[in-house]
């Protein structure tokens, strides 16, 4: 079969799959739509203010709005984080003192959290610089979540724990809710008062529930992913219990200040709209995420998940085992990209990480993993995590030109 027959017949395969993530996506809508109603969001609310950001009306409404969406009791929306790294490190950082203990709970965490918690880098700048004790509990073949292994560490000295939804540059499975529902439920049992804390970056969206409402205390995401529909330009959330968001607050302006500070500089509506966005374009990534993994099975390539598992990220894994065609397939898909489309992506050095990374996606917003995307260590066992899709049909035509690639 030829390029197009190949993808046209892996769609014939998984169209049966379209209808319960538009069903997830017209539940998520809906949900997004009643956040803006009930919060009378008006044109009055992406004004922006200078300076110190006192008093700025629109801020104080687009919080109200993600807590709304996220079930939580407070919210911070700000420009101002530089990443999902930066999220995280402002909920550990605010959260932690010294002598408290954290534990990951689904092995090690995503590369970049490896020098913020102190496992490698600059360790007096760590956690464990400033006296966090930190430890983790390992997967079942690297692959599921040891929940004896959960009861076993969770203890009253236990302060914090990490559930890291997204499964990083690692091939185990991402968490869905249900999973991490059972996980919580655990922790508490141990310990009532333990932080349970969600990285929720890549998983917005993807389900009706969201993490805060199985019982999580706290999340934490990036607004170049999922909830900002694909326009917003920097930035990032945490959303949960109020101590534990203030806490996170002091950490990002300072003590005293929190998240009463800070001028949005002009991008309130942009991350209004992007929000309100955000199910319609992560359900497309989605979408695009199940095709690619029936079209790389078909031609014989290990893909994770498959293409009737259930959706809890938008995270598509292929396994290549050798440096050269994960390079190849990086380039290709560069390729059709709309911005950038004639550079060649090549293995490099990224600050945050241990090993050289290669990256595609000739993105609108630089690092924007809600369109469309690859990147992958060049390290055993050589895979690429593709992500994203502003629109179903680009991810279809770069499908195309990857199978036609990767056959050749």
């Amino acid at each position: 079969m030829n390029k197009n027959e190949i993808v046209q017949n892996a769609e014939f395969k998984v169209k049966q799959y379209f209808d319960r993530v538009d069903e997830i996506k017209e539940y998520n809508q809906e949900k997004v739509l009643k956040a803006f109603i009930d919060n009378k969001i008006g044109l009055e609310h992406f004004a922006s203010v200078s300076g110190y950001g006192h008093d700025d009306m629109g801020r104080e409404a687009l919080d109200k709005v993600f807590a709304h969406v996220f079930k939580a009791e407070k919210a911070v929306v700000r420009n101002h984080f530089v990443s999902g790294t930066h999220t995280l490190a402002c909920c550990l950082f605010g959260n932690l003192r010294y002598g408290e203990k954290l534990i990951s709970l689904a092995g090690a965490p995503y590369d970049t959290m490896e020098e913020v918690i102190g496992k490698r880098g600059d360790k007096r700048a760590s956690l464990i610089g400033h006296g966090v004790l930190y430890d983790e509990v390992d997967l079942i073949n690297n692959m599921d979540v040891d929940f004896e292994g959960i009861k076993n560490k969770v203890d009253k000295s236990t302060k914090m724990v990490l559930i890291q939804r997204s499964r990083g540059y690692s091939l185990r499975k991402s968490l869905n809710i249900d999973t991490i529902k059972k996980m919580i439920e655990i922790v508490k049992s141990k310990n009532p008062d333990c932080i349970c804390f969600v990285d929720n970056c890549y998983g917005e969206f993807t389900e009706k529930l969201e993490p805060l409402e199985v019982g999580a205390d706290l999340i934490a995401g990036s607004l170049i992913k999922n909830p900002g529909g694909g326009i917003v330009e920097a930035g990032g959330y945490i959303a949960g219990k109020e101590e534990y968001v203030n806490q996170a607050a002091y950490r990002l302006t300072a003590p005293g200040i929190g998240a009463e500070g800070g001028a949005m500089l002009n991008q309130l509506r942009l991350i209004f709209q992007g929000l309100f966005m955000a199910p319609s374009i992560v359900s497309e990534a989605v979408k695009g995420a199940i095709l690619a993994s029936q079209v790389f099975e078909d031609i014989g390539f290990i893909s994770t998940p498959k293409p009737n598992e259930l959706r809890t990220d938008i995270i598509q894994t292929i396994k290549f085992g050798a440096p050269e065609p994960l390079i190849e397939f990086c380039k290709t898909l560069q390729s059709f990209s709309p911005v950038e489309s004639y550079l060649t992506p090549v293995p490099d050095e990224v600050p945050g990480y241990d090993n050289k990374l290669i990256m595609a996606g000739g993105s609108f917003i630089e690092g924007s993993t809600i369109e469309l995307s690859a990147d992958g260590p060049v390290r055993e066992p050589y895979a690429a995590y593709m992500q994203g899709g502003l629109n179903y049909a680009h991810i279809k035509i770069a499908l195309k030109g990857i199978v036609e690639k990767l056959v050749n």
